[in-house]
């Protein structure tokens, strides 16, 4: 399979009060197109910050990173934000959803900063709201709807739009159990049909048993990586 992913020595470290802080040392890494990878590890082991350089939203101390062959971390901040737009879905803990927006104008607003047509924009968010299961919610506010409903919609907005890999961080940590489980299985279900790429950082063995490769993370480094037949 072809990988889109290749992380090179990647460290990164923070400073704080003229103190260096390491949250990444040398992480080489490989994710393949397709694939449906949960990165696991104890708070402070590097998860986010490893999401953050992978999608662009943060710069390595030192290492390589490329994604879709071009080495993010040589980008300007410009070339980087477009890169993102194109290649990068996001999916945050907090839904992260605009308030003032419905559903599917949450939906269609990454297409519309891509620059896509009005009528083609509203076709594709009605179609994946349904796909997600929110059909004939496509007008409700964030606020008018569950958890649950909330991060569906945060799904579909960074699904929408096919890009080369989602990054979700921590999707299911303010979920209850059950709907946790119907959001993971519905963002597997989307990875087998789309062949989008995930990489979810979790806490949650649940979330951890349907990936199709485990990503160990300890004190910023992989101590484990294994592939589930």
């Amino acid at each position: 399979m072809e990988d889109i992913v290749v992380c090179e020595k990647v460290s990164k470290t923070y400073h704080a009060d003229h103190i260096g802080v390491p949250a990444l040392r040398e992480v080489d890494l490989r994710i393949a197109r397709g694939q449906f990878v949960t990165l696991a590890g104890p708070s402070g082991s590097g998860k986010t910050t490893l999401l953050n350089v992978i999608g662009g939203l943060d710069q390595p101390s030192s290492g390589a990173v490329t994604l879709e062959g071009q080495r993010i971390d040589q980008l300007s901040p410009d070339a980087l934000a477009d890169l993102r737009l194109e290649h990068v879905g996001f999916v945050f803990q907090a839904y992260n959803l605009i308030p003032v927006l419905s559903a599917r104008e949450n939906v269609e607003f990454v297409m519309e900063l891509q620059g896509m047509e009005g009528e083609k924009r509203r076709q594709l968010s009605r179609e994946i709201l349904e796909e997600v299961g929110l059909s004939g919610m496509e007008d409700r506010r964030p606020a008018e709807l569950s958890g649950g409903q909330q991060q569906r919609v945060a799904v579909a907005r960074a699904i929408v739009s096919q890009p080369t890999i989602v990054l979700a961080d921590e999707p299911t940590a303010n979920l209850d159990s059950h709907t946790a489980r119907d959001l993971v299985e519905l963002m597997r279900d989307l990875n087998r049909r789309h062949q989008t790429t995930f990489l979810i950082s979790t806490h949650d063995p649940m979330v951890m048993e349907v990936a199709s490769r485990r990503i160990s993370l300890c004190d910023g480094r992989v101590v484990d990586d294994q592939t589930v037949p």
